[in-house]
Parts: structure tokens; C-alpha cells; sequence
């Protein structure tokens, strides 16, 4: 018998990625219940003679309005063994994928491989910034490549997935580019080290400023979405409501009390940066953060990094994921400070191989193939 793809329980979808040490925290069950607006599935994938799953994945469908038909979208998923199957191994368990949720009523299918391709250092990222003539990440040379992405690009192909869009990065879907700080085996020092001398300076002057960081609770999310909707009237983003937060909080906690953290960084008893943190095994994201106009000088937003950062390590992470940043290097571009802001940690932008589409029906697909960038996943 071929390899299949069939529901499984959220205790089985938890135990795959205890056994893995980590996933995405968008491959977890309790992400199904954040979108509540898609209807979600455990899938596992057995072998003939299997009696537990070898893989798995979280899969999200949108109903189009009066149709029967769905869009399938696994964000950061699924969860295969990328690095270890060859590419034989990867089309089967890609094409069992897509015969399970062919017979789903899905019309579409959007997957992105947690896979990266290359990735360049911090000092490589603070040279292209400052080079006139590097106008993106690609231009300029990887501090390593990673020999997974093709093999996995081929299996993708194979099943007649389409690649990302040329400058498909930080709108489209999940981010294509991100950047991550190693924390396995380093100290505080070692840490420190590894930031820029701005970073250091402000995670000092925090500390002489009497900046404190604390651990929120879900009371305190009125207080952190208050900052979070100030951010974003001030940076120009669209921000979620506060019953996302709610939502997510009751949810990741739900499966973990340990999944989502809330630190709340105070100056003088007065708020002035907030952020959430998500960690799954070996891997902690940086997820949503706010910051005050007020009182920017004493520099929650460093304390409250550099809190996380530690904390993250602690609890057993071997990186620090920052997320998305933009490809862009031009100075003039508006997500460029994000960059500059991330790269200070001292860590590495790492490009992934990004979301790719298979229509399964090719008019449907056509007419909303745009949703997901819309959206924003």
C-alpha cells in the first residue's frame, strides 16, 4: 500500500512534534482555533504498516462564499521530515497530501516548506545596507546556502506546485525572509557581544533608566492591545483586534501553559513596550510587539528584547526567530529600519523557500488567486 494522509487527533499532532523537538507554531492544533474563521485538520501520514503517524501537518480551509469547494493552506508546514527524504519520498508524501485534500473539496492548495535556502550573517546584511549598489538580499552573497531548498523545490515542482512570484517576500503570506539569532550554548556576554554597539547602549541605558520587564497575564492584554493599537496609527499598519489577542492566548495556552508569553516592559509605572512570545520546543518567535511614543528614550522595546531573548533560552530554545523582515535594502524603502533594528541583534537573515500554490482547479484558483497576499495569511 501506498503512503496516505488521514485525520489524527490533536494528541497525536502534539506527540509528532514533542518526538521532532519543534515546529512552526502555525503547524500546532491550537492555531486552528486562532483562525477561527478557517476550518482546521490534524493530518497524519502513514506508511502500510503504521499505527502512528510519521508526519504531520495543520491544514486550513476557507469556503468560498456558496460554493462547496475550498482553498487549503498550510502555513509553515507540514511537518516532514524536509532534510531527511529524498526527493523520491518527498513527491510521494506531497502527492498523498494532495489526494486527501483533493477529496476535501479543495480547489487550491497553499503550502510553505519550513525549508531554508540561504542565509547571510549580520555583517554581511550591515555592508549591503551601506553598499549603493545592493538594492536587495539576493544581491548580495549567501554566508551559507543550504542544500535541502533545491531537493525540496524539485519535489514541489514534480507535483505541479507553483514557486513564490519574483518579489514574493514580506506581504505574501507568511514571510519568505526572516531573521533568527542562534542562542544554543551562548551566556549573556556571548549574547552581547553579538549585538551592534547601538544595541548594547540602549539595552544598558534601559537598565540605568529603571526600565522593568515583566510577565503579562490575560487581564494585561487590554493594556498591551491599547499599545499595540497606538503602534500602529503611528507605523501606518492595519492591527488586529483585541479579541484576536484573546483568542490567541486562550487557545495556545489551552495546549501548552508555556506556548505564549506576554512581557510587559514599565518605566516609572507606566507602560511603555509590550510584546508576545511564542515558543514551541527548541523554537521561540517574536510575534506581535507595541511600543510608547512617549518615553522612547529609555528604550523598553531593547529591555523587553533582551528579556525574551534570555528567557527563550532557558526554557531550552536554540533561536530567537524576529520573523519577517523586508528583501529590501534601499535606505529609503519604509521597511528598511526593521532591518537595521533586527540585524543589531547580531544574528542572520535567513531567506525560506516561501509559499507555494498547486490549483487543483484551475478557474476557481485563477479567480481568488490572490486571497491569501490580501489577507496576509
Amino acid at each position: 500500500m501506498p503512503m496516505t494522509v488521514r485525520p489524527i487527533s490533536a494528541r497525536d499532532h502534539l506527540d509528532l512534534i514533542a518526538e521532532r523537538g519543534s515546529a512552526s507554531f502555525l503547524q500546532c492544533p491550537s492555531w486552528g482555533a486562532v483562525k477561527s474563521q478557517w476550518r482546521s485538520e490534524s493530518l497524519g501520514w502513514f506508511d502500510a504498516t503504521a499505527t502512528r503517524p510519521h508526519a504531520a501537518g495543520l491544514v486550513l480551509y476557507r469556503r468560498l462564499p456558496l460554493l462547496p469547494r475550498w482553498l487549503a493552506y498550510l502555513p509553515e508546514g507540514p511537518l516532514l521530515d524536509w532534510e531527511g527524504l529524498d526527493e523520491a519520498g518527498l513527491v510521494e508524501a506531497l502527492r498523498a497530501l494532495v489526494a486527501h485534500l483533493r477529496g476535501q473539496g479543495a480547489f487550491a492548495v497553499r503550502l510553505g516548506p519550513p525549508v531554508p535556502v540561504r542565509a547571510w550573517d549580520a555583517e554581511t546584511v550591515k555592508a549591503g545596507l551601506a553598499d549603493p549598489d545592493a538594492h536587495r538580499l539576493t544581491d548580495l552573497p549567501p554566508t551559507r546556502t543550504f542544500p535541502a531548498g533545491a531537493r525540496v523545490a524539485a519535489a514541489l515542482r514534480e507535483v505541479g506546485f507553483r514557486p513564490p512570484p519574483p518579489g514574493a517576500g514580506f506581504s505574501a503570506g507568511q514571510p519568505r525572509f526572516v531573521f533568527q539569532l542562534p542562542l544554543a550554548g551562548r551566556s549573556d556576554a556571548d549574547l552581547l557581544a553579538g549585538f551592534n554597539q547601538l544595541w548594547r547602549r540602549n539595552v544598558r541605558r534601559a537598565e540605568r533608566a529603571g526600565v522593568s520587564v515583566r510577565l503579562g497575564e490575560e487581564a494585561d492584554l487590554v493594556a498591551f492591545h491599547a499599545l499595540y493599537a497606538e503602534t500602529a496609527a503611528r507605523d501606518g499598519f492595519t492591527g488586529r483586534p483585541l479579541s484576536y489577542f484573546q483568542r490567541m492566548w486562550r487557545a495556545m495556552v489551552a495546549e501548552d501553559p508555556d506556548r505564549l508569553r506576554l512581557y510587559l516592559a514599565e518605566h516609572e509605572g507606566e507602560l511603555v513596550a509590550a510584546t508576545t512570545l511564542v515558543q514551541v520546543g527548541t523554537h521561540a518567535w517574536y510575534s506581535y510587539g507595541a511600543s510608547s511614543t512617549a518615553r522612547r528614550e529609555v528604550r523598553g522595546s531593547n529591555a523587553v528584547q533582551w528579556r525574551m531573548m534570555r528567557d527563550a533560552r532557558e526554557r531550552g530554545a536554540s533561536v530567537y526567530d524576529l520573523r519577517g523582515i523586508s528583501e529590501v535594502l534601499d535606505p529609503e524603502d519604509h521597511l528598511v529600519g526593521l532591518v537595521q533594528f533586527k540585524v543589531g541583534t547580531g544574528g542572520e537573515a535567513v531567506e525560506l523557500l516561501g509559499e507555494w500554490e498547486l490549483p487543483l482547479d484551475r478557474l476557481l484558483a485563477a479567480a481568488v488567486g490572490g486571497y491569501l497576499r490580501r489577507r496576509g495569511g
